[in-house]
């Protein structure tokens, strides 16, 4: 078990990839872009 092994963390940062044990960080919507979505709303 280590790098070698698909099913562990240390594993999926090897081969760059994703899966239960290393979900995806969601980037969250910054404020600048609510505020111009929300002003592109009310222009219309």
């Amino acid at each position: 078990m280590g790098k070698g092994d698909k099913k562990t963390k240390r594993g999926k940062i090897n081969q760059g990839s994703y899966g239960v044990r290393r979900p995806r960080i969601k980037k969250k919507p910054s404020v600048e872009t609510k505020i111009s979505i929300d002003k592109k709303a009310l222009a219309k």
